[in-house]
């Protein structure tokens, strides 16, 4: 199969054949027809993960299964699917608890093994990742839900808990900020989006953002107090950075709660939080990682009810060569939404690879 492959921490990827994956036992491989290029692809290629190489990065996915592996009960070949990207083992008592998000056993497509950009990939313990993709959902729309959407969803909904009427800031307007501000405005929230693109601020205005800021070197909490009277009751680090990550704590109010869903690799030690306003505060300090499975019915019945659309952040639809192409850049570019690739498209330069 044509995959697109890391050699080295930050070399050039290049797309070329690599042998096809066999089914594990309890697991199935998927034929991929559609998987996202994520900021978490770019923190694998630049070594903030402990990951093996040679590497084939991606991780938000949607296609067909397309073989399958002694004991699974549940999924058969043709089946139309998609998984989160935190897979649990199904059996640990996190995972019975329906939290596979925090699994000490976790596998992770692209990261723990070799993942999405590929034309095939290999999902462990199928029986409690795998989830069915409705006939009216496209397999672009549901690759997109893998990482960013659902990572947003759960943040909002399981644990900052937004409320109708409430203040809802989001600091980054990228694909996991946009699905963020979605789904804020679907839940009554009252969202001010920030980012440093006006174009980006432009798209978050009409997903719903109530108002908008401009990350320009001014004092973003400052702004985000101003418009709300105090500051929001919710705050997002959708970036994940040291500056990102103050601005969303300092923004809120009194009593507030941050969730963090950007990540935040080491940097010089570890990034800063400004705690003495946590404490004086009462702020709530929270981590979001992904969402189980057995969480996505009630975020694919809002999909399928028109309530969330995240097919609106679907920017464009890119084939092997030209993500491999696309990758080292990813945290300097200005591009708007969630870039989609679709591992069975080729190219001229198909077959020759191509590196960056």
């Amino acid at each position: 199969m044509r995959a697109l492959v890391i050699d080295t921490v930050r070399g050039a990827p290049v797309v070329r054949e690599v042998p096809s994956p066999a089914p594990p036992p309890l697991g199935v491989v998927v034929q991929v027809l559609a998987t996202g290029l994520c900021g978490s692809d770019w923190h694998a290629w630049a070594g903030h993960d402990e990951i093996a190489f040679p590497h084939v990065p991606g991780h938000e996915l949607a296609g067909v299964v397309s073989a399958v592996g002694a004991g699974v009960q549940h999924w058969q070949v043709g089946d139309r699917v998609t998984a989160p990207f935190v897979c649990g083992c199904g059996r640990c008592e996190w995972c019975l608890a329906g939290d596979a998000q925090v699994c000490p056993e976790q596998q992770q497509p692209g990261f723990t093994h070799w993942g999405s950009f590929a034309e095939q990939v290999v999902l462990h313990a199928a029986d409690a990742n795998l989830v069915a993709i409705p006939d009216g959902v496209d397999f672009a729309t549901a690759a997109s839900l893998g990482c960013r959407f659902a990572t947003a969803y759960r943040a909002l909904v399981g644990r900052a808990r937004v409320q109708a009427g409430e203040w809802m800031s989001v600091i980054g307007a990228g694909g996991v900020g946009l699905s963020a501000v979605m789904i804020g405005h679907a839940l009554g929230a009252r969202v001010i989006a920030v980012d440093r693109n006006p174009s980006a601020l432009a798209l978050a205005s009409g997903l719903g953002a109530e108002h908008t800021v401009l990350a320009d070197g001014s004092d973003v909490p400052a702004a985000i107090a101003a418009l709300t009277g105090g500051g929001s009751h919710v705050s997002v680090d959708a970036v994940g950075s040291e500056q990102t990550a103050t601005d969303a704590v300092l923004g809120l109010r009194r009593r507030g709660r941050h969730v963090q869903i950007g990540l935040l690799p080491p940097a010089g030690g570890h990034p800063r939080v400004p705690l003495s306003r946590v404490i004086a505060w009462e702020l709530d300090l929270l981590g979001s990682h992904g969402m189980a499975a057995r969480d996505y019915p009630g975020m694919l019945a809002l999909i399928e009810q028109g309530v969330l659309e995240p097919q609106r952040l679907v920017e464009r639809t890119v084939g092997l060569e030209e993500a491999a192409v696309l990758l080292p850049g990813y945290d300097r570019s200005t591009a708007t939404g969630i870039t989609m690739i679709d591992p069975q498209r080729t190219s001229a330069a198909a077959g020759a690879g191509a590196g960056a």
